[in-house]
This record gives C-alpha cells, sequence and structure tokens, in this order.
C-alpha cells in the first residue's frame, strides 16, 4: 500500500521555519530534489519523505556554516 502525498505547502513551510530560509528558496530545492529522486526511484512511496529530509538536512548544513 502507498504512502499519501504529503502537502507540500506544509512540507516547505515547516523546512523554511525550520532553517529559516524563505519558502520560495525551500519550495524550489524541495520540487528540484523531489524530480531528481523521482527519476532514479523504482518505488515511490517515501520520495516525498526523502526528499524533504535531504533539503532539511541541506539548508541546516548551509546555516551552520555561516555561524
Amino acid at each position: 500500500m502507498s504512502q499519501p502525498e504529503p502537502n507540500v505547502d506544509e512540507v516547505v513551510r515547516s523546512i523554511a521555519e525550520e532553517t529559516d530560509t524563505p519558502p520560495e528558496t525551500v519550495s524550489r530545492m524541495y520540487a528540484d530534489t523531489l524530480a531528481d529522486y523521482r527519476h532514479d526511484a523504482r518505488l515511490f512511496d517515501y520520495v516525498p519523505l526523502f526528499a524533504a529530509k535531504k533539503v532539511r538536512n541541506k539548508l541546516r548544513d548551509a546555516s551552520h556554516r555561516k555561524h
């Protein structure tokens, strides 16, 4: 059974708040990452989760390097 798609707006808002990044930037990164994962995926159930995690980690790492 497949996982329900997460609400993209909620995912973007959550990552933007957590990382203090503009939602437009997060949205673009999320869409690009999601497309990359979907291109190579054989199973799509967890692709949105993996994409959100990757974007969140990239932004957190970038934020930590600034400080």
